[in-house]
C-alpha cells in the first residue's frame, strides 16, 4: 500500500488530535464543546484553520473576538497571539495545518 491512512475522531466531546505530524506539516484536529478553548498562545508557523462545523470565536493579536461560521479558512500568520474558544451551543470542528511544519 503506497498510502498512509489516519482516522479523525468523530465524535462531539473535547479533542485536540495530533494526526500527522512530519517535516514538512503538522495537522490537527480539533473538536471543542460550548466554552472549550486553547490556552493562549502565539503561532508558531503559518496556521490554516478550516471551520468544519460549528461557529469559531477567536481573537487575534489585540484585535476583537471575531467569528467565523463553517465552511471558512483562516490563515494566520507566524508569532500572532491566538486566543481560540468556542462561544456557541453547537459543537465547533476545526482542521488545523501548520506549514512549513515548526521546528523544535
Amino acid at each position: 500500500m503506497v498510502e498512509q491512512v489516519f482516522k479523525l475522531n468523530t465524535g462531539n466531546d473535547k479533542a485536540i488530535e495530533k494526526i500527522l505530524f512530519d517535516e514538512n506539516i503538522h495537522y490537527l484536529h480539533m473538536v471543542f464543546r460550548q466554552n472549550d478553548a486553547l490556552p493562549e498562545h502565539f503561532s508558531n508557523s503559518n496556521v490554516y484553520m478550516t471551520v468544519v462545523r460549528g461557529t469559531l470565536s477567536i481573537g487575534l493579536n489585540d484585535q476583537e473576538i471575531h467569528e467565523y461560521a463553517s465552511g471558512t479558512l483562516l490563515k494566520i500568520p507566524y508569532q500572532t497571539k491566538m486566543n481560540v474558544k468556542n462561544l456557541h451551543p453547537d459543537t465547533l470542528e476545526l482542521i488545523v495545518v501548520k506549514a512549513p511544519a515548526p521546528k523544535g
